[in-house]
């Protein structure tokens, strides 16, 4: 009687830690999927936001509402660079020629999160302030075609050639789970504004 009942204790015992152990797996595991899902949808969001305008403004290259203000202006691409660009643009629409930089800044300036690799992507309209466009970018990259569809390699000494572009970057969350960081891609394999090609 007594070994039998010790036998039923170590055998609950074990069945009991078995048990432990699965809802302690089954707690992290919803732990790690409710961050991820998390960080997922806040780097799904980021990228949506930067995309739309960066999209919406780089089509507006040499665009104005005053179309007599652009004649004097023989070059709308002011800088094409493999990670910034410059261009003249009227993007609020009020006949007005404003200059638009977009530009990535140094990792250090994210120092603060734990990952090692995230930038911000800055917008600086004419001699203003640089305002942050989305945080957490690892990647950002512009590739120039000319008319001909060829591609033009950096230095690109005269932008004004400049007549198609292709636009990628890549968003990365802060921080991670067990090192793993959530990211999303985005790509616009040819981008090409009408005033552009009218130049």
């Amino acid at each position: 009687m007594g070994f039998s009942t010790l036998l039923d204790i170590m055998g609950s015992i074990i069945i009991g830690g078995i048990l432990l152990l699965t809802i302690i797996r089954m707690q992290s595991n919803n732990v790690e999927n409710s961050f991820v899902y998390s960080n997922d949808r806040i780097v799904q969001s980021n990228l949506v936001e930067a995309a739309v305008l960066l999209e919406t403004e780089l089509r507006k290259i040499g665009y104005c509402a005053d179309p007599n203000k652009l004649a004097s202006i023989t070059n709308v691409v002011l800088l094409a660079d493999s990670n910034k660009i410059k261009f003249v643009a009227d993007f609020d629409r009020s006949g007005t020629i404003d200059t638009i930089y977009y530009f990535v800044g140094d990792t250090s300036e994210m120092n603060y999160t734990p990952n090692p690799r995230d930038k911000i992507l800055y917008r600086q309209v004419n001699k203003g302030k640089a305002y942050p466009v989305s945080y957490g970018i690892t990647e950002f990259s512009f590739l120039y075609f000319d008319a001909l569809n060829d591609t033009l390699y950096f230095p690109i000494p005269n932008p004004q050639v400049v007549k198609s572009m292709q636009v990628s970057f890549k968003i990365e969350d802060g921080s991670a789970y067990n090192e793993n960081y959530s990211s999303a891609y985005w790509r616009l394999l040819r981008m090409t504004a009408r005033n552009l090609m009218n130049r």
